[in-house]
């Protein structure tokens, strides 16, 4: 596990070299915030980096409801019994296995390592504009149908989940680039995820932190140019 530091967020990256996974350690003033829960062997690293860093885990958020973002959620609940974890009410239909599609939203499947053996269950659903510590939900569909970014009110900060990736390049999920096309191939609904991804560099956000690659700082001019190169892989599919 590599840990990197970037103001009030730390990312804890497994596999850094070979398939990189983050989740996020969010500081508050005496409490962290866990942002996804990466692998099925992460939990004994990442009650690891909140020990290293010295503050309690009283919250866990999960901004989509795949396999790689929730693979330690068992573990940890299993050790921090008491800690409510949180995501979206329409992902948390996926926790059940549930891949139908609701009425309004668009036909293609849902892909994507959808957890089948997870037992913890959401202690609460969230929802646009709701406030966990300091950070901001903001609604992201489109890698997944309920996917969700939190953004740090006090130094805008993002961690978007899936919504973009830096791994292989900069690129809006649904967005296939060939030295890691996994998020690509998760990736719920194309168009749904281009309007997601202006949405978010519309916040012009300080920091982009995402679930596969590395950090970006003042990524205005990065999220920009991936969100031009969405828009004409989509026009020119259509």
């Amino acid at each position: 596990m590599k840990i990197t530091k970037n103001g009030t967020v730390f990312q804890l990256t497994f596999m850094p070299r070979l398939f990189p996974v983050n989740c996020y350690l969010v500081e508050e003033e005496q409490e962290l915030t866990l942002i996804d829960a990466a692998l099925s062997y992460s939990g004994k690293g990442i009650l690891h980096a909140a020990k290293l860093i010295g503050k309690p885990i009283t919250r866990i958020v999960i901004t989509h409801a795949h396999d790689d973002h929730v693979g330690a959620l068992d573990t940890l609940k299993q050790a921090l019994p008491d800690v409510p974890v949180s995501i979206s009410t329409r992902d948390s239909l996926l926790f059940s296995g549930d891949v139908r599609l609701l009425e309004n939203e668009a036909t293609s499947p849902i892909r994507g390592g959808v957890p089948k053996r997870i037992k913890t269950r959401p202690d609460s659903f969230l929802q646009e504009g709701d406030r966990i510590g300091s950070l901001e939900v903001i609604a992201s569909p489109g890698h997944t149908p309920g996917s969700i970014a939190l953004l740090d009110t006090r130094n805008r900060s993002l961690v978007a989940g899936d919504a973009f990736q830096t791994r292989g390049g900069a690129a809006v999920a649904g967005v296939m680039k060939p030295f890691f096309p996994f998020p690509a191939f998760g990736t719920w609904d194309k168009a749904t995820s281009l309007q997601s991804a202006k949405k978010l560099q519309s916040l012009n956000p300080s920091l982009l932190a995402i679930g596969h690659g590395k950090m970006m700082e003042q990524p205005n001019h990065l999220m920009k140019k991936a969100i031009i190169e969405a828009e004409q892989k989509l026009y020119q599919g259509s």
